[in-house]
């Protein structure tokens, strides 16, 4: 639905044969995967500077009894997460530096470096 808005902005049709990311990088958007992988890094960051009584921090080293099912095993988040970090080159004791943690955790958006809240 992103890229549908911006090639109808940019009166690009899928007939022009223009790829996807140069019609993102003509109206300086990443790819809408970088701006999860940001927002999973954001929110991972709280959690880990969250105390340990919270239910966020229970919740993420939960570990449910019983067998998994038969078959792949589902993608959980800690997983996605793990690829997250190696992907952004951030370990998470780098966490308890928010400023070292924006910097690394903050690079898919450029919307993010103009508005900023602190």
């Amino acid at each position: 639905m992103e890229t549908k808005m911006l090639r109808w902005t940019a009166g690009v049709t899928r007939l022009d044969r223009v790829r996807n990311d140069t019609i993102r990088q003509r109206f300086g958007v990443v790819p809408i995967a970088d701006k999860l992988r940001e927002a999973r890094l954001r929110w991972y960051g709280h959690v880990l500077r969250a105390n340990d009584d919270t239910v966020c921090k229970i919740g993420l080293n939960l570990e449910v009894p019983g067998k998994r099912p038969r078959g792949r095993p589902k993608q959980r988040w800690l997983d996605t997460l793990h690829l997250d970090l190696k992907i952004a080159g951030v370990h998470p004791d780098q966490a308890f530096d928010r400023e070292k943690w924006r910097h690394h955790t903050r690079r898919a958006d450029p919307a993010t470096k103009r508005d900023k809240r602190y």
